[in-house]
């Protein structure tokens, strides 16, 4: 199967609606970030079809869960190599995503990808997290692969408004890490996400205030 095949089975079976040109702009991102892995060491997944699955398609499957509000503001904690955030923005273009990364080698990387797919509603912010202080707040913050929940809910409350929605992606059920959650913080739903391709455990944990 193509990737452009295996991508566009996958967003039908995530029952998602992406134009044609967004998956083009999509299956860019994955050429261009397996062509800098090959010297950057971005992710350990190398083979372009399994980056489909594990990283496009796992970040996608985040998508029926974000506020339907049309521009939404979105901050991406620790994006490393862009993910779940250039996925996203690509697929919410009426929205905005600021992807944070602390290393200078990953900002480089998203500071080529945005240029190259030409995301204007991205923007790459090189900081540590506890440093980042935004000109106005996110309507949701989201991670991949960052840190535990109750270290994520500390950096998301700072950077969201009360009404604010976080959401943490993860493997399998993290049962230690939800007990560990202080009591400001409450746990609206622990997702299951099926994502096509991938045969591993995925979950969305999706936290608010508490109160």
């Amino acid at each position: 199967m193509t990737l452009e095949a295996a991508l566009a089975e996958g967003i039908r079976a995530l029952g998602l609606e992406i134009e044609p040109a967004i998956q083009s702009r999509l299956l860019a991102y994955v050429a261009l970030l397996e062509k800098w892995n090959r010297t950057y060491n971005l992710t350990a997944i190398r083979e372009p079809g399994r980056m489909v699955s594990h990283h496009l398609l796992d970040s996608l499957a985040v998508l029926p869960y974000l506020p339907q509000a049309r521009s939404l503001r979105i901050v991406d904690i620790g994006s490393g190599g862009g993910l779940p955030g250039i996925p996203i923005a690509l697929a919410c273009p009426a929205g905005s995503v600021a992807l944070v990364e602390s290393s200078q080698k990953k900002a480089a990387f998203l500071r080529q990808a945005r240029a190259e797919l030409s995301l204007a509603n991205a923007e790459i912010v090189v900081a540590r997290i506890e440093d980042y202080e935004p000109d106005s707040l996110f309507d949701v913050a989201v991670s991949r692969a960052y840190a535990e929940l109750d270290r994520f809910a500390s950096d998301a409350r700072r950077l969201t408004p009360p009404a604010g929605r976080w959401l943490a992606m993860k493997g399998t059920y993290p049962a230690e890490e939800l007990a560990k959650l202080p009591p400001g913080v409450r746990v609206t739903a622990v997702q299951r996400l099926d994502v096509p391709g991938l045969d591993a455990m995925r979950h969305l944990v999706i936290m608010e205030r508490a109160g």
